[in-house]
């Protein structure tokens, strides 16, 4: 059953707050920046008819214990399905930093690396 789609001042106050975002934010975040005038609950109604919608993106958000690590040369691969977290130490990320930073004029944090993908036991 397809939702009817309503256009509330609310609904476009709130996207228009979310358009002018550069980052990644949290309902609390768009509360604080409405001065707290619409309600928590409409705020996450509204939101989540957003990502029905395909207008913006969810992301489950999760912690991972990350082991550490003395080595200058290191990274994380993180399967997608199991969730198995692998530390890898191997210069050759030296030379993805290394292009990044040139190309990209963008320095990355060493210590936050995590690729993700599928493990061995789930391709």
């Amino acid at each position: 059953m397809q939702r009817e789609k309503y256009k509330t001042k609310q609904k476009e106050h709130i996207l228009e707050i979310i358009k002018n975002k550069n980052k990644e934010f949290t309902v609390k975040d768009i509360y604080q920046e409405l001065n707290k005038e619409i309600g928590m609950t409409t705020i996450y109604r509204l939101i989540d008819n957003l990502v029905e919608d395909g207008i913006i993106n969810k992301n489950e958000k999760y912690y991972q214990y990350l082991e550490h690590c003395d080595c200058d040369n290191h990274f994380y691969l993180k399967c997608n399905n199991c969730g198995t977290l692998i530390h890898v130490d191997c210069d050759c990320i030296n030379d993805l930093f290394s292009h990044i930073n040139k190309e990209h004029k963008f320095k990355p944090d060493k210590e936050k690396i995590i690729i993700n993908g599928l493990c061995k036991k789930c391709i």
